[in-house]
Formats: structure tokens, sequence, C-alpha cells
């Protein structure tokens, strides 16, 4: 993602303070997006127009997608007509902070095709600096008004931290490092809970928390949530049945 080219070549004249204003202007317009001209151009050149939507009505998209893929009628795709129409760009509803678990499929689960979600996915579905970039290229590039942190039921990332924090177990090459970022989540859980259902307790915890450090990151993200273009929320996959439950 190049996002500015400069000359080699220096550029010897001082620019105005007016001049100054004017680049300022154009760059954050670039960037953000925020005048309704912009959004209006948006909207008319976006690849799925539909996808085009405010914070509340992406969550509650997500969530009758929920109900028709735990219902099992989920919708016919048409992958080639798709690939197509995404074929010079992209315009998601919404982006998924999701654990890496092959049990679960976030476009499955929320039964969306293609170019619908940006998923950015590790195992433990917790803030990264990467995981943090990619995200604020999904809303702020992308324009995407919804993220979803989205854990689920047995994950194995944290019970994993659950047995380093009880048994002061240690894990082989970086997995180690996964059990190490969940601590935290594990010891909070570990306070308010009872013997034997602090894996539960701590996932719920671990959500809770990556949702709080979304909603409070700088410099981007926590601007689009104070200005009411961006929600941040957390899920919790239920494994035996495929349902997600919200998490406050």
């Amino acid at each position: 993602m190049c996002i500015e080219c400069r000359r080699s070549t220096p550029d010897t004249t001082v620019a105005s303070p007016s001049r100054r204003s004017v680049l300022a202007a154009m760059g954050a317009l670039a960037m953000m997006g925020t005048t309704g001209l912009f959004t209006q151009a948006r909207a008319a050149q976006t690849p799925k127009p539909g996808n085009v939507l405010t914070p509340d009505e992406a969550l509650a998209r997500l969530i009758r997608g929920n109900e028709r893929y735990v219902s099992n009628k989920a919708g016919a795709r048409d992958f080639a007509s798709t690939r197509s129409a995404l074929a010079s760009g992209q315009n998601p509803y919404a982006c998924i902070l999701g654990c890496a678990d092959s049990r679960v499929g976030p476009e499955l689960c929320f039964d969306e095709s293609m170019g619908d979600l940006f998923v950015a996915r590790v195992a433990g579905n917790y803030v990264t600096n990467d995981m943090l970039a990619s995200l604020e290229y999904g809303t702020a590039v992308l324009k995407a008004p919804l993220i979803m942190v989205l854990g689920h039921t047995h994950c194995g990332a944290v019970s994993a931290a659950v047995k380093a924090f009880e048994s002061d177990a240690s894990f082989p090459g970086h997995i180690q490092s996964i059990a190490t970022a969940l601590a935290p989540a594990v010891q909070a859980a570990e306070k308010s809970t009872h013997s034997g259902t602090l894996v539960a307790a701590a996932t719920t915890e671990n959500i809770r928390r990556n949702v709080r450090h979304l909603q409070e990151a700088t410099p981007i993200l926590r601007g689009l949530v104070r200005a009411g273009k961006l929600k941040v929320v957390g899920g919790l996959y239920q494994l035996e049945t495929g349902r997600v439950q919200l998490i406050t």
C-alpha cells in the first residue's frame, strides 16, 4: 500500500500558509473522505453499493446473516460475477478481528461473499500492531463502518493461556507469545470466576479487552468511533450451534 511517492529532487520553494492549508485539506480528504461530496462519489463508484452502510446497519446485517447460517438457509453465491465486480476495488461493510481456528470462517458464519468482510485473523483474536494497521486500513481507507472482535468457544489459544497461568506451562517456538499476550485476560477473568469455567470466562474477557483496545486506538480508530462513523463490538461464536452471541 503506497501512500505517497516523493520526488527525489528537493523543492526549495517555501509554501505559503494558504498553500499549506490547501495541501493539508487535500491530503485529509484523500485519506479520510470526510466531505459529503467525497461520500457521494464513493457510493457511485463502489463495486458493491449495498455495502455502503451505517455502523448500526452493518451490525444488523451481520446478525441477519448469522441467523441464516444457523438455520442452514445460507444464500447462493455467484462467484464468477463477484470476481468481475471486485476486480477494480473493494468496499467491505465490516471488519472482523477473528481467531485463526479452522472451525470459524467469518464469511460462512455471517453468510457473506467475497468483498463483504475485511478479515484479519490470529490465534486468540487479539490486537497486534499488524492487526491494528490492517483494521485501520479497512476502516479509514476502505470505509468499513464496523469492526467485530470475533472469539469462539473452546478456543485453543485461550486454553493454552489458562494452562500457562494455572500450571506455569510453557510452549515451543513462538506459540508462547500467544499465551503471554492473552495472560492479562486470563488474570482478570480468574478474579471473577469459579474453578472449571476459567477458559470460558477468559474467552469473553479477551473479547471485551480487545474491543476496548480498538475503541481507544489512536490515531485513527478512536477518532472514527467518536465521530460516530465506526462501531466496535464483540462476538462469541458457539462451535456447537454456529450462533454468534454479541458481547457487551
